[in-house]
């Protein structure tokens, strides 16, 4: 899941238990797991970002 972070936010995965935090920046964009996107939102600190995959192809503008 593509997260865009609006402010600052470290994170830790449980099944680590702290031994791993991963810092992220404010403005930065990353593919997070579902465990980091969630604590993220939760704190308000990442939303989430459409990528072009999700986004849709235009399909019906081409000519054929």
């Amino acid at each position: 899941m593509w997260i865009r972070f609006t402010r600052d936010f470290d994170f830790s995965p449980d099944a680590e238990k702290g031994r791993v935090t991963v810092a992220y920046k404010s403005g930065s964009r990353a593919n997070v797991t579902q465990e980091c996107a969630a604590k993220a939102k939760a704190a308000g600190a990442g939303v989430p970002e459409t990528t072009k995959k999700d986004a849709p192809d235009g399909d019906e503008n081409r000519r054929g």
